[in-house]
């Protein structure tokens, strides 16, 4: 006591407060360290969470028209393979089919920079040179691993079929979440657990409904506008704005580039500028009317810390990290809006403590 006397109270709490930060940054290095050490099995489990907050709207109307839980979990389940089936087929035809306009579009594009410009030009010409190398490199890895080891391929496989086996049960027992949840948690604190994960999953549900329509109606904007200016490989270049519009800002940013750098090498500066005005008023459309609109319900985050986190996903998982950073971080600043409403509710810290 005598000790802990000599120090001013201002010194006294800012000790404090440094041990917690200490220790919550230990366990949050902990877990993110064993989450990667078990990624095999983390990282289904947590596209099962993302499915499920997406799919959560459809079975729970097909339960309300008095469906049994396994069969609508199932039929959802069907659904899921059904539209992410055609999504990756549109997807994937739109890009094998015009991907050679789109590399040639983007060579051009190199050259005319490198003209101008010079080295910066020539980099993003040898990116798109290289294009179908590291493509056929990367295929190569994939068939190469059914000898040396496991395989690309069939790791991917493995993780979407387990990840839709996990939907399937998550939907069905999500009426005995809030149970299993009571049960592990101290007696005292079950309801206070309870409505802290509730609070998450409706952040992350919100998160991910409402990217999902954002980004359909991004690719179908853009891909309408780049069809009137008569851009090559306009289809392939809108699934690619709906695939990056999951990775917030940057994916955007990416697949708008791309396809202004293609409008320039293929029509001309004049097109090329529509191409910029059409990317340009679909972000701002996306920013000022479909982000506050479509969710004003949800956890809204700040630009920068939506950036700070794909960045130290990407830095952890790669792509996949991207992808689950942003949704995670929904969840976690949801937790921190329902302690924050709790705390605000009971009053304030208790005098002493």
């Amino acid at each position: 006591m005598l000790s802990s006397s000599l120090l001013p109270e201002p010194v006294r709490r800012l000790a404090a407060w440094c041990v917690v930060v200490l220790l919550v940054t230990g366990v949050l290095a902990i877990g993110v360290w064993l989450c990667y050490v078990f990624r095999t099995a983390v990282t289904p489990v947590l596209l099962a969470l993302l499915g499920t907050a997406l799919l959560g709207p459809l079975y729970r109307r097909l339960v309300r028209m008095k469906v049994h839980r396994s069969l609508a979990a199932a039929l959802t389940c069907l659904a899921v393979l059904a539209v992410a089936g055609g999504a990756t087929y549109v997807v994937v035809h739109a890009l094998l089919s015009t991907g050679d306009q789109i590399v040639d579009s983007l060579k051009r594009a190199g050259r005319d920079l490198a003209a101008h410009f010079g080295a910066a030009g020539t980099s993003l010409e040898d990116v798109a040179s290289h294009a179908k190398e590291l493509l056929g490199k990367f295929g190569a890895t994939a068939a190469s691993g059914v000898i040396t080891g496991l395989s690309v391929v069939g790791e991917v496989i493995a993780t979407a079929v387990l990840a839709l086996l996990l939907i399937f049960f998550f939907l069905r027992d999500s009426h005995r979440a809030a149970g299993a949840l009571r049960s592990l948690a101290p007696r005292a604190t079950g309801d206070t657990v309870v409505a802290i994960a509730r609070r998450a999953f409706e952040a992350v549900e919100g998160f991910m409904r409402g990217t999902t329509f954002i980004a359909l109606i991004d690719a179908v904007c853009i891909t309408v506008g780049l069809l009137i200016l008569r851009v090559p490989g306009a289809v392939g270049l809108g699934a690619l704005v709906f695939v990056g519009a999951y990775i917030p800002y940057l994916g955007a940013f990416i697949s708008g580039a791309v396809a202004v750098l293609v409008a320039f090498a293929d029509r001309g500066w004049v097109i090329g500028l529509w191409a910029v005005g059409v990317v340009l008023a679909v972000q701002l459309l996306e920013g000022h009317v479909l982000q506050p609109l479509i969710q004003s319900r949800t956890v809204q985050m700040h630009p920068a810390v939506v950036m700070l986190a794909i960045t130290a996903g990407a830095s952890v998982a790669g792509i996949l990290g991207m992808l689950l950073a942003v949704p995670l971080t929904a969840a976690v600043f949801g937790v921190a809006s329902e302690l924050r409403g709790r705390h605000a509710g009971a009053g304030g810290p208790v005098p002493g403590t």
